[in-house]
């Protein structure tokens, strides 16, 4: 995929953890039934925030391997293994069976969730047309 800016890879990682959270949400409402079952969610605010510090941190006194080949294995770097964290919502009463899902608090959190996906695809969808607009002008000049 080409990148036309700095923020391409952010949005397409913000995409992905968005939609394993939707399948973790959705995971949560299968599982409303299951005895002892505690509802996960997953972090990734903390994951996306440190990523677009280091993608527009110009102040970095950091050396840079190159890569001179697009086949060469990238450099291992310890800030990039940094993933989002699943962990157990809690705070939550659970029931007898011990299930402490609620309804109504997952929903909740898949309507956000949902909403923040679909303007997320919005967003990457006019930067993409903001590019094709200038690919067709360019084609008319010449």
């Amino acid at each position: 995929m080409i990148q036309t800016s700095r923020s391409g890879a952010l949005v397409s990682d913000a995409l992905d953890y968005r939609a394993a959270r939707q399948d973790m949400i959705a995971s949560n409402i299968a599982n409303a039934d299951t005895p002892f079952y505690k509802p996960r969610d997953i972090s990734f605010e903390d994951t996306l925030r440190e990523k677009r510090a280091e993608i527009y941190s110009s102040k970095s006194n950091e050396l840079k391997l190159a890569q001179t080949n697009g086949a060469h294995i990238s450099a291992n770097d310890e800030k990039s293994a940094s993933k989002a964290t699943t962990f157990f919502r809690d705070g939550h009463m659970a029931r007898n069976d011990g299930n402490s899902v609620d309804i109504d608090v997952e929903t909740t959190e898949m309507s956000k969730n949902s909403i923040m996906f679909n303007a997320l695809v919005s967003a990457n969808k006019k930067h993409g047309a903001i590019f094709k607009s200038v690919i067709e002008a360019s084609q008319k000049v010449s």
